[in-house]
């Protein structure tokens, strides 16, 4: 599967053709994702014991991975997701090249603020071992009054 949950995709067929949303939820064996907004189911739900109420329940059904595509967050269009590999990774891309796995963006962007960063100068710090065999202090016994 090519989308992933918290992908914003856009539903190409069906009764919710042309809608965009967030992927709540993937079934990759179903090959079915949960959709915000898409394909409403109502469940009614009766009250089980003295102090609860009867209810209807809408949740998001599952309509199927290839009912959708995924929006391209820079250009902001649906696509098909290519392949390619990144610093040894294996990232799905858009075709106006725009990489879609915010994780690896979000890390990218660490790395390369880090990179920019002038280095800090290092300071030793002295230990308070070596402190002390530099400068040596000489005990004395302690002086009671019974002596």
């Amino acid at each position: 599967m090519n989308v992933k949950v918290n992908d914003t995709v856009l539903v190409i067929t069906g009764k919710y053709k042309g809608k965009q949303g967030k992927v709540l939820a993937t079934e990759p064996k179903a090959g079915k994702v949960r959709v915000e907004g898409v394909n409403i189911q109502h469940k009614h739900e009766k009250a089980r014991r003295a102090n609860e109420t009867s209810k209807i329940v809408t949740e998001e059904g599952p309509i199927d991975v290839s009912n959708v595509m995924v929006v391209c967050p820079s250009c902001g269009k649906a696509t098909r997701v290519h392949h390619a590999v990144v610093d040894g990774k294996k990232l799905r891309v858009c075709g106006c090249g725009a990489v879609l796995d915010k994780a690896f963006v979000k890390k990218s962007k660490a790395k390369a603020a880090e990179e920019v960063k002038a280095p800090a100068k290092r300071t030793r710090k002295r230990s308070a071992k070596a402190a002390a065999t530099e400068a040596p202090v000489e005990s004395t016994p302690a002086v009671t009054d019974e002596e």
